[in-house]
């Protein structure tokens, strides 16, 4: 087993995982600790160290909001319960997991960007343990990045002072991994030519940001986006601000802090300005800069303007509960006619009767029309590579009922059920199998059908096509169907793809 490896700083120890066939490196630095200087710059290259670095165990998670105090909070109780968990603004490290016995072995490799709305999470997340998924011959990384006000700050100095990288640290950070792993995978035994990028919520739009940079080509091969693509012909369901009007909101967010110029708020201390960041109550994320992102992601998704790899786009059956109550509908049905024009009526009509009802289910399914409008788009242009959809449904055990909520594929996605508090059944841990087996085979070949592992075949996953929507459901067992789009939906995609 690969117990040592040399990479850019150094040479790094792993540990052996639960199954000592798989080796756990935890907290490589992939970059110089972002502070001080580098607070709100592009990540720079990483401080070599002397010696051999003892990678066993996680490194601190990003500045964020304390974890785990809201017992009320169900992702609390899900993943996020350990208050005491590190936090530092030195995060820039990243974990490998690697089944490989020598470095020659060219594994496929998988490069993981956690979700959290940009604003919290972290790769120690208990869920994200990599090692079932190595045990299927894949190399897994997950990467650790900048959130919130730390990552995505904009600001008029800043634009001055580093016009190629004035702001998307975040996502340069995930860039910055990623790029660490084609550089020095080969020492785990990967294949540097083989990467799927994948990511959950704010990583799954993560996952399309990288799709959608001009400075990515060629860095990865396929990609996994999950429960992280939306489309609405009403409008994003994010802010939408152009840059100038980010670069103000970052002069507010100085006036918060008490201070004027770049160099004082770099003076600042890390808390003070996180603590000072959840009080402010703003919202950061993904900026066009016309460096990192040119326009809006989920737009050029959606026309064809990204790396065109094979991907694997899916949801949650239940994700959201609909943000549209009784008392907003006649503003809803206004703001339609307002955004459909000509195709405001034929929307109404397909609503139907319960128009309450019919826009729930709406409002509900932007991972759909985001979907089916790229299909129609890809087919309209010509783009032949194949894209896998797939909607997860089981029943979801435990008191709170809470159904398939966005993210609880997670624990089937990882095969990590046995850390969950839920009490999962023989029924839960052969549909994680499933999705684990798939999702592998979908990183070393950009198709996820094969055999389980007792050597049967598992159900037949067809690629999405405009002209056949196959799907696999992941219910009690994966199921492959044609799933047609409802008369609601079809409008919906019918005015999306104009």
């Amino acid at each position: 087993m690969i117990r040592k490896a040399k990479v850019e700083g150094g040479v790094v120890l792993g540990i052996p995982a639960a199954d000592p066939r798989v080796t756990a490196f935890k907290g490589i630095p992939f970059a110089a600790p972002p502070v001080g200087e580098n607070r709100w710059r592009a990540p720079q290259p990483v401080i070599p160290w002397e010696g051999e670095k003892e990678c066993y165990k996680f490194a601190p998670i990003s500045m964020q909001h304390i974890p785990g105090l809201d017992p009320n909070n169900l992702y609390t109780r899900e993943w996020n319960v350990d208050p005491e968990i590190p936090m530092d603004e030195d995060c820039l490290y990243l974990n490998v997991w690697t089944p490989a016995k020598s470095a020659d072995e060219k594994l496929p490799v998988f490069v993981w960007y956690f979700g959290g709305g940009l604003m919290e999470g972290n790769p120690a997340e208990m869920e994200f343990d990599g090692e079932r998924i190595a045990r299927r011959g894949i190399v897994v990384v997950t990467v650790n990045y900048r959130l919130n006000v730390f990552g995505f700050l904009v600001h008029p100095e800043l634009t001055k002072e580093q016009p190629d990288a004035p702001t998307n640290f975040g996502h340069l950070d995930q860039q910055a991994g990623t790029r660490w792993v084609k550089r020095n995978i080969a020492a785990f035994g990967g294949d540097p030519e083989n990467i799927t990028i994948g990511g959950q919520s704010a990583g799954g739009m993560s996952v399309c940001a990288q799709l959608t940079s001009p400075q990515n080509e060629g860095l990865f091969q396929k990609a996994v986006i999950m429960s992280g693509m939306f489309s609405t012909v009403y409008g994003s369901a994010f802010p939408r601000r152009t840059y100038a009007e980010n670069e103000q909101e970052g002069v507010k967010f100085f006036d918060f802090l008490g201070v004027k110029t770049l160099a004082e708020a770099r003076a600042l201390d890390a808390v003070y300005i996180r603590d000072k960041s959840l009080e402010y109550h703003g919202f950061w994320g993904t900026a066009d800069d016309g460096k990192f992102q040119v326009g809006n992601y989920m737009e050029n998704m959606t026309n064809g303007r990204r790396m065109h790899v094979p991907l694997m786009i899916g949801r949650t059956e239940s994700e959201f509960k609909s943000g549209i109550r009784a008392e907003n509908l006649e503003d809803f049905k206004a703001a339609a006619k307002a955004n459909l024009g000509d195709q405001a009526e034929d929307f109404l009509k397909a609503c139907g009767d319960d128009f309450e009802e019919a826009v729930k289910k709406s409002t509900q399914s932007g991972i759909e029309i985001a979907l089916r409008t790229i299909a129609r788009k890809d087919a309209a242009n010509g783009i032949a590579d194949p894209t896998y959809y797939y909607v997860f449904n089981p029943e979801i055990p435990g008191w709170d009922n809470a159904g398939t909520f966005h993210s609880c594929d997670l624990w089937f996605f990882f095969e990590t059920l046995a850390k969950c508090w839920r009490p999962f059944k023989g029924k839960h841990y052969d549909l994680a199998r499933h999705m684990c087996n798939y999702w592998a085979n979908f990183f070393k070949n950009g198709d996820p059908n094969g055999l389980d592992a007792d050597g049967t075949p598992m159900p037949v996953w067809k690629p999405f096509k405009d002209a056949e929507p196959n799907a696999m459901w992941f219910n009690t067992v994966p199921e492959g169907i044609v799933d047609e789009p409802s008369d609601v939906m079809k409008t919906l995609v019918n005015v999306a793809a104009k």
